[in-house]
């Protein structure tokens, strides 16, 4: 028996886990770290947790498994997309702290760059809108505003990376400084249609390409982790930014396959293989995680409260002592009883990119229970995933393709057999859980695996995929129109004047 070690390194947590080449998990190790909030609207981390606990938990979860490096085939890292880190390269240490994807400090910088009018070369080249979401204006924060930074970058002594290339520098002592095109494309500075970091964009953004990594094929010799860490060397073998990491684990390798991953957000991905397309329905194009070939594309969409939804009725309503408690709750009444949740806490994400809206909910009578209200939260989740999923179909249909035809989920909502339900019956398609949910840390290996020849091709690792359950639709498509229906007042409301 082969065994992969991948890393999964996340916005709250670092875990590890052990897959046997069967993909199934034999151990898993996870710790939390500190988020860092300096002030409203900034997300930090310290990159040396991040480093730190990413190392405990792989040493962890060997000791569980009861092997040594020996025993490991390869490495494969999956990791919190967009987040950005700089370090001296001499001394391999931080010039600041991590700046996470959520952050929004670079803002102002990305309406500078949308009035000088590079809107269009952005989309057409990395395939994103300008945001602060996106790595490129996070880099240039730093070079801004950390004393001495921008000469030091100047002159070549400065190194940029997402978190994987943080965690391979670490890993390999320095000798490698690498990403994978996945990771890549989330920054605003790389063109995936030549796989390359785009002179253009750099300059737009005033960034020295000398800070950037090599970017590699998902499925890659990224380089080898140093001895001393784990007790032997590995080879790290595969990369990919977590969202087209889950993608991969899902076995989503043709066009027109998509999953769906419902964690505090959502993130929808749809493979659209080969063809580079712009969305005419407020999603953003992105490269797919994939071994060595021609670039392959997905479209994203991302709803910013899945999830989380169901946090704030623990935590904010108090109508729940646990979130395990919600499914109950919600099926201890029949519907929502004309009840509808619009969880825009943060404004609404694709396909709708309403950053002004705020929460509400409507349809409440003297007859609304408390149970409604959860029956409602859970749908929101529904509700917001069918429309991304609505749009990915009406851009494949507008190219010649054809619209989705399941829906695999992942994500530690997707055990919610209620919620899973509600998302079949408005989708009209079966839903798909799959029998290992941790689909993400299995992309991660599967690449690696594929790099080392554990696994020799795509096809093997489809055989490979097994559902769990499958959630067919039961509501009428009449009934399930008007719901949508319903929704789509519901968000009206919330970004009226």
């Amino acid at each position: 028996m082969s065994y992969l070690l991948a890393l999964d390194q996340g916005t709250s947590s670092s875990r590890s886990i052990v897959f046997d080449q069967d993909g199934h998990v034999v151990a898993m190790a996870q710790r939390e770290f500190r988020q860092i909030y300096p002030q409203p609207g900034w997300v930090e981390h310290d990159p040396r947790d991040l480093w730190t606990t990413q190392l405990e938990t792989a040493r962890e979860a060997l000791a569980k498994a009861g092997l040594k490096a020996a025993d490991i085939r390869a490495v494969g890292i999956t990791n919190q997309r967009e987040t950005t880190v700089v370090w001296n390269r001499k001394t391999g240490e931080p010039v600041y702290n991590a700046i996470v994807w959520q952050d929004r400090r670079a803002e102002s910088t990305c309406a500078a760059l949308r009035e000088r009018g590079l809107s269009e070369p952005v989309l057409q080249k990395t395939g994103l809108r300008i945001d602060a979401y996106f790595s490129g204006t996070k880099l240039q924060w730093i070079l801004d505003h950390v004393p001495g930074a921008r000469a030091q970058a100047e002159a070549g002594e400065l190194a940029f990376g997402t978190v994987d290339s943080w965690l391979i520098w670490q890993l390999t002592g320095g000798a490698a400084h690498a990403t994978d095109h996945s990771n890549a494309a989330r920054t605003m500075l790389f063109n995936i249609h030549t796989q390359r970091w785009d002179e253009e964009l750099l300059a737009a953004m005033t960034i020295p390409a000398a800070m950037m990594p090599t970017a590699l094929p998902s499925s890659a010799h990224f380089g080898e982790v140093r001895p001393e860490w784990l007790g032997g060397p590995l080879v790290i073998g595969g990369v990919a930014g977590d969202q087209q990491s889950a993608l991969f684990g899902q076995a989503c390798f043709t066009a027109g396959m998509a999953k769906n991953t419902y964690g505090t957000g959502c993130f929808m991905l749809m493979h659209n293989g080969e063809r580079f397309q712009t969305s005419q329905n407020g999603l953003i194009t992105t490269a797919a995680a994939q071994p060595p070939g021609k670039p392959q594309y997905a479209f994203e969409g991302s709803v910013f409260i899945g999830g989380a939804v169901v946090q704030w009725l623990r935590d904010g309503l108090r109508a729940i002592p646990s979130s395990s408690e919600v499914q109950a709750l919600a099926e201890s009444v029949p519907d929502a009883g004309g009840v509808i949740m619009v969880p825009a806490f943060t404004g609404l994400g694709a396909p709708y990119w309403q950053p002004e809206s705020r929460g509400a909910i409507v349809g409440l009578t003297r007859g609304s229970t408390i149970a409604h209200i959860a029956r409602a939260a859970l749908e929101s989740i529904a509700f917001q995933s069918a429309a991304l999923l609505d749009a990915m179909s009406r851009d494949a249909v507008a190219s010649g393709g054809v619209p989705v035809a399941e829906l695999r989920v992942d994500g530690g909502a997707c055990v919610n057999d209620l919620l899973m339900q509600i998302q079949a019956d408005l989708l009209g398609i079966p839903v798909v859980r799959p029998a290992v949910i941790e689909t993400t840390a299995l992309g991660a290996a599967y690449l690696a695996g594929l790099q080392c020849g554990v696994y020799a091709g795509l096809d093997e690792l489809s055989k490979q995929w097994r559902a769990e359950r499958v959630f067919h639709p039961t509501l009428s498509r009449e009934r399930a129109a008007e719901k949508m229906a319903e929704w789509e007042h519901a968000v009206r409301q919330t970004t009226a004047p």
